[in-house]
């Protein structure tokens, strides 16, 4: 795993400066960065930041997501990679205007770009505030990860949002990765493990190279999580990694888990 880079903290606030009503601060990578996220709704957690380690993105390079959220993965990337910048598409306005604030608050205005609208449209040529197809050197995303048939749904309609999708949609996402992506980049993707079968079948005959990552809750457990990545145009068979044990035997973080999660390390899937 990579070392984390000297980055700098993120300003104080002025004299007398509180978290909004309805909003709470979380502190992620050890507290490096601090993100505003609602109270109430969907709220960003490890499997952002367990995606955003996953990325193999370099100095310079250009990065798209999908549904950037409130910004958690984004900046974690921009973090690690400090001159790589983000592009993200968020159909929430409150959280697309969380994820600008949150880029100013911790000194990386600059690394992220922040579009309002919907995923699908960025498969549009017509829209001028969309980038370029086939632009971005690596793209990601986290998508909604229940089926609206089968999940109960949120009594608040932000997470009910964020965390269900029709029966197409999956595929959708993948599309709009691989239409973002330049040819030889990768994609990566963090989901629920039993919608592998799916996601595997929405990426063949577009992606190569398949590697996916198993995240475990401890030893001996079924994966809760699964990391997946792959290559636009490659040919290259599919590997299946061993994956990440989060928890050990005392219910903390093992090493590996807490060097990505606390010191902001890359996850090399290999």
């Amino acid at each position: 795993m990579s070392a984390l880079p000297n980055v700098s903290s993120p300003p104080p606030q002025p004299p007398g400066w509180t978290v909004p009503a309805s909003l709470t601060e979380d502190g992620f990578l050890g507290g490096r960065l601090k993100i505003l996220q609602p109270e109430k709704g969907y709220r960003a957690g490890i499997d952002a930041v367990f995606l955003a380690a996953a990325i193999p993105c370099g100095s310079g390079e250009a990065l798209f997501e999908a549904g950037i959220g409130t910004g958690v993965a984004a900046l974690c990337v921009a973090v690690r990679v400090p001159s790589v910048h983000v592009t993200g598409i968020e159909i929430a306005p409150r959280y697309a205007l969380l994820a600008e604030e949150n880029a100013k608050r911790n000194n990386l205005g600059r690394n992220i770009r922040v579009i309002q609208g919907d995923v699908k449209e960025a498969l549009r040529r017509d829209l001028a505030q969309m980038p370029a197809h086939g632009s971005f050197a690596h793209a990601y995303a986290n998508p909604p990860y229940f089926e609206q048939d089968k999940a109960t749904a949120s009594p608040s309609l932000l997470k009910a949002t964020a965390h269900t999708f029709g029966p197409d949609d999956l595929d959708l996402w993948v599309k709009v990765l691989h239409t973002m992506v330049t040819l030889r980049g990768t994609v990566t993707f963090v989901h629920r493990a039993e919608t592998l079968g799916k996601l595997l079948a929405a990426m063949e005959n577009r992606f190569g190279d398949i590697k996916v990552a198993p995240l475990y809750a401890r030893e001996g457990a079924a994966a809760s999580r699964i990391i997946v990545q792959g290559v636009k145009g490659s040919k290259s068979p599919m590997q299946l990694l061993p994956g990440l044990v989060l928890h050990g035997a005392n219910a903390q973080f093992t090493p590996e888990a807490e060097s990505i999660l606390r010191d902001g390390l890359a996850w090399r899937l290999r």
